[in-house]
């Protein structure tokens, strides 16, 4: 039986996009509390088919594909920049393909102005005009009003004509770290790409018996499948170990493991990846947030996962991609050195603590692939010696490896700054192993 919740689900689900949402509205529509329906809205905007944006409300937006994570929407952009909406509300769940700046003579403006792209522009009523005519929406800066007929227009074209109070360049550069951070979230994995859905899942049910263990083992040849009840959520997990010895009438209930660790779809690659090796878990089943069954994933999906996203080109630079890229390894002496640059200090110019626990992560790394192929999951990092080091100072980066094993290794890493210690630290690591 489909539930109240599900049912408005649904009912979102099939909603025109650009429909503006409410939680007293959907309670009215679908004869439900306003309690039920804001939960039914939040999960909707987890699943991606809602957005909520502040001075512009809920509204039901296209789900967003994996490649395309890099694009805001219009509605993104009102939210950027604090700005207002003057006209073509319909058309905020569009998305953003470029900017233009339009500090150029208008026939030269037109050139660059296309379909689906944002023109910031200031008060100037012929260009917002032909944009509008173009395709392309139009923000206002330095907090200008525009012509009925320029709001008309956009009405009209489904297009947004959005005002805010900030300058050119001051907005060109807030929409552009919005699409930079944008495009480091693409290259971050999560559950949702990798794992084994549902209909491809081999699993038992509650009330079946250890007799189907063996028919499915026999099927398969595998030796754990996850548990679920009549409505479909996780119960318990059974592998060969529980069922040893036990008679085959026996309810599987009876030898599962119970409340077992799950994951969600949202879940990152890393976090599921730590989990796996801090337990000792080959098999995590995966669940939304009602706890209803979606999948499994693998210790082998983990593993393809993390080499897929090695294989992956850094277009949004984080921190540790910087510090990766600055640190060369020296042959010779198997040390690595680098230097400490603008982006890698705090306020006061010093060497960050964080980009120091990132160097040291990054020369553990490199250092113990040279001696095994794998992944590694940081287990402890003791940093328990670091003095400042200024900006433009060259770094010698030092990791002795203590002790290595088959699933761990302990690394003393040191750091030289100008031919004087300037840190220490000590690493414990695990192995991801097939």
């Amino acid at each position: 039986m489909i539930t109240k919740h599900e049912q408005i689900l649904n009912h979102i689900e099939q909603l025109p996009i650009g429909t503006k949402i409410s939680v007293r509205l959907i309670a009215k529509d679908m004869n439900v509390s306003e309690g039920t329906a804001y939960r039914a809205i939040k999960e909707a905007e987890n699943m991606g088919y809602v957005s909520t944006i502040e001075r512009v409300g809920t509204i039901r937006i296209e789900r967003k594909k994996k490649e395309n994570i890099e694009k805001l929407t219009f509605a993104e952009v009102v939210n950027i920049v604090d700005g207002q909406v003057l006209g073509g509300r319909s058309g905020l769940h569009k998305t953003l393909n470029k900017f233009v700046i339009g500090a150029m003579k208008l026939e030269a403006m037109m050139r660059y102005t296309e379909k689906g792209s944002l023109l910031i522009v200031g008060n100037r009523v012929k260009a917002q005009e032909q944009a509008l005519n173009a395709g392309a929406a139009i923000l206002i800066t330095g907090g200008f009003d525009t012509t009925d007929h320029v709001k008309h227009l956009a009405d009209q074209n489904e297009l947004p004509v959005i005002s805010c109070s900030y300058d050119t360049f001051t907005v060109a550069a807030m929409i552009n770290r919005a699409i930079y951070d944008q495009l480091i979230k693409k290259e971050i994995i999560i559950i949702d790409d990798i794992y084994t859905p549902f209909e491809q899942t081999h699993l038992l049910r509650e009330g079946d018996t250890i007799q189907q263990w063996y028919d499915l083992n026999n099927q398969t040849k595998h030796s754990r499948y996850p548990v679920i009840n009549h409505q479909q959520r996780i119960i318990g997990m059974v592998t060969s170990k529980d069922i040893i010895g036990k008679p085959n009438h026996l309810k599987i209930e009876k030898v599962m493991t119970k409340n077992p660790i799950s994951v969600q779809t949202t879940t990152s690659l890393a976090a599921a990846a730590h989990t796996m090796v801090w337990q000792g878990i080959e098999l995590l089943p995966v669940v939304n947030d009602q706890n209803i069954f979606q999948g499994v994933i693998t210790r082998q999906d983990v593993i393809k996962g993390l080499q897929s996203n090695q294989r992956q080109p850094q277009i949004g630079e984080t921190i540790d991609d910087i510090v990766q890229k600055q640190l060369h390894y020296e042959v010779d002496s198997s040390w690595f050195t680098s230097e400490v640059t603008p982006q890698l200090t705090n306020h006061l110019g010093s060497l960050s603590y964080g980009v120091f626990a990132s160097f040291v992560t990054e020369a553990c790394n490199q250092v113990l692939k040279q001696q095994k192929t794998g992944d590694m999951v940081i287990e402890n990092m003791s940093i328990y010696y670091m003095k400042p080091v200024q900006i433009g100072s060259h770094l010698t980066i030092i990791p002795q490896i203590l002790e290595f094993g088959r699933k761990f290794a302990k690394v003393d890493v040191q750091i030289m700054s100008n031919d004087e210690l300037a840190g220490k630290a000590l690493v414990m690591t695990q192995f991801i192993n097939r």
